[in-house]
């Protein structure tokens, strides 16, 4: 064998997948396709049906309709142990009085792999994840962040083409799991295994991702690239969900080829029209507090106020301004600290303004 661990991530398709428990379906009929050595995050909030569909993929939930395929093959009706794909669980499952190369070596001993190769590939496997001389350790011995990476050496080390994480980070405290990620998004990227990962967690999400799978109420709200997530929400509850968010509720009219947007308290505002902006009709307005700009900068956009500053907010690096446009709705609006060489104080007016690119309408 050759000195890496030899992983041919294979895509993955789940096809109309439902789920029902006593009545209520707590996944509708999702479907989405990931390419091999691609790395989709399952997002959304509790209940939303995320885990219940990374347990269908992994078999241990049989889904009430659907399908699921790797590498074109249906899985739906295997038993997880015969669909060969790797877990890394929220609480790590290590088994405690084992050492650290024993519960890496356990997967290959249930696949009856030639004593001779164990030993070489959970030494590979410890490697790629960065704990060469803790092979003796137990599980009592290592901090979260240790544990966490023999969990996911244990899920790569029989080479699955598909590797499934629930929750892997949530154990850790914010500085670790920060690290954790660019960790794991570097290893997947390595070893180029197609990865399901579930989390509740946006920044996670938009950090690791490939492609980010939004589902709220079982049903799946949006499915494309973080930044056309983020830039381009498909909906209301997306465009709450993920990041920060002005929402404006009003109606949108096409005229020409050009939306304009009224809020229900008279702000009118220019929205480019392009080929996802709804039809004439209610609408609610999204605009990213990062987008707002703030004083000269303000007065050359395509959409500009006079506002008033009716508090800020030093977030470190940030400075956060909640606005009262033209005494008719309020805007948050946000700067880098380092931009700023005088903040406007509450009760000062201030131009506020921002380009028809940089909102969008959307419905529901």
């Amino acid at each position: 064998m050759s000195e890496a661990l030899s992983i041919a991530g294979a895509p993955l398709e789940v096809r109309r997948l439902s789920k029902t428990f006593g009545g209520a379906r707590v996944v509708d009929d999702v479907s989405f396709a990931v390419p091999g050595g691609t790395f989709l995050t399952l997002l959304g909030p509790s209940g939303s049906g995320k885990t219940t569909t990374l347990r269908m993929i992994a078999g241990f939930e049989e889904p009430t309709e659907g399908d699921i395929l790797v590498a074109g093959t249906p899985i739906t009706d295997r038993p997880p142990h015969k669909r060969n794909i790797g877990v890394v669980f929220q609480q790590y499952a290590l088994f405690p009085h084992l050492t650290v190369f024993q519960n890496v070596a356990y997967p290959l001993q249930m696949r009856s792999v030639p004593r001779r190769d164990i030993a070489d590939r959970v030494r590979r496997a410890l490697g790629l994840v960065r704990l060469e001389g803790f092979a003796d350790r137990y599980p009592r011995q290592l901090s979260g962040g240790q544990q966490q990476r023999v969990a996911l050496a244990r899920a790569i080390v029989f080479e699955p083409p598909v590797l499934l994480m629930d929750e892997p980070l949530g154990a850790l405290d914010k500085r670790l799991r920060e690290d954790m990620q660019v960790e794991i998004r570097h290893l997947q990227r390595e070893l180029g295994i197609t990865t399901v990962s579930v989390t509740h967690d946006q920044v996670e999400a938009l950090v690791m991702s490939d492609v980010i799978a939004v589902l709220d109420g079982g049903r799946l709200q949006q499915l494309g690239r973080p930044a056309d997530v983020y830039r381009r929400p498909a909906n209301q509850f997306v465009a709450d969900f993920i990041g920060e968010s002005n929402l404006l509720s009003g109606t949108l009219e096409i005229v020409a080829g050009d939306g304009v947007f009224t809020s229900a308290k008279g702000l009118r505002v220019r929205v480019a029209a392009t080929a996802d902006t709804p039809s004439s009709g209610p609408a609610h307005l999204v605009v990213r507090p990062e987008y707002v700009r703030l004083g000269a900068a303000a007065e050359t956009r395509a959409n500009h106020y006079s506002a008033e500053v009716l508090d800020l907010l030093y977030v470190g690096d940030l400075v956060k301004y909640r606005l009262l446009l033209d005494h008719r709705d309020e805007l948050t609006a946000k700067s880098l600290a380092s931009s700023v060489d005088q903040a406007w104080k509450p009760g000062q007016k201030v131009s506020v303004g921002w380009d028809s690119a940089d909102c969008l309408a959307v419905t529901k």
